[in-house]
Parts: structure tokens; sequence; C-alpha cells
């Protein structure tokens, strides 16, 4: 279990930008899961959509990307405090079942496929409910700041 403390010890985003909450699970290595809490204080509602609010997609994207970047990190036992990143480098195969309101829990899932020289591809999958709101591949590189 990773709390809001340590999740920004190992993402350097912060206020509105930090869209993970909670890691539930850790295998260094091998897979994470964890959640973001989906609020109607959301900034990004005010816009997409006035009277119809639903997260955008490419934030559901970021989310599963920022909750893979952790695990990459926790993998190579560095964190951004070491003056590397994990930036996301590529999206594939992205498909999205329904859309993610207020009061949702965005339960996220990665897991390696594969990770060399600072670049990982991972499996990501996002539900709501237990219902797969979102599928996709990400890409992360590690990179020095």
């Amino acid at each position: 279990m990773m709390y809001i403390d340590e999740i920004m010890e190992y993402l350097p985003h912060r206020y509105p930008f930090l869209l993970v909450d909670r890691v539930t699970e850790l295998e260094k290595g091998q897979s994470i899961k964890g959640y973001k809490n989906i609020s109607l204080n959301e900034p990004f509602f005010t816009g997409h959509f006035p009277n119809n609010p639903i997260m955008p997609g490419v934030l559901i994207i970021e989310a599963m990307a920022q909750l893979s970047g952790i695990l990459g990190f926790v993998t190579v036992g560095r964190k951004p405090s070491d003056g590397v990143v994990q930036y996301l480098a590529g999206s594939s195969k992205a498909r999205f079942k329904r859309p993610v309101v207020p009061g949702d829990r965005l339960c996220m899932e990665s897991q390696v496929i594969s990770g060399k020289r600072g670049i990982y591809k991972f499996e990501c999958r996002a539900l709501v409910d237990d219902e797969v709101v979102c599928v996709a591949e990400i890409l992360t590189a590690e990179r020095e700041v």
C-alpha cells in the first residue's frame, strides 16, 4: 500500500495534475494497482462538459501512465529526487468502453510487458465498479532532468 505522501515521492506531478490517489498493490518489476477518486471538483469538469461532466480520455491515459511510472521507478530503485523522470513516451491500442463521471473510483492496473535501458512498455486497464472503462498499452521513458 502506498499513500499520497509516498506517491508524491515517485511522481513529480502536483495538483491539479496528480492523478493517482493510492497504490493498493505493487510487485516490483511486475505489476501495480491503484486508484483515483473522481470528484465533481476536478478542474477539467468545468469545460468537459458543462452540465454533462465526463473525465477526458487523455487524462485516463495519463492516470494509467502515472501509475505505470511509479512501477518503473520502484523497479529500478530510483525517484525524481535522483534527477530522473518517467515521461509518457507513447500509447497504443487505447479503447474507451464507457464514460468516467464524478463519484466514480477509477481503479487502474498496469503490468510490465517489457523493459530495458529505461524504456518500459505496460499493459494497462482502468475499471469503475469492476467494469472496464479503458484499456491501453503505455510506453514510458526514464530521462535525466
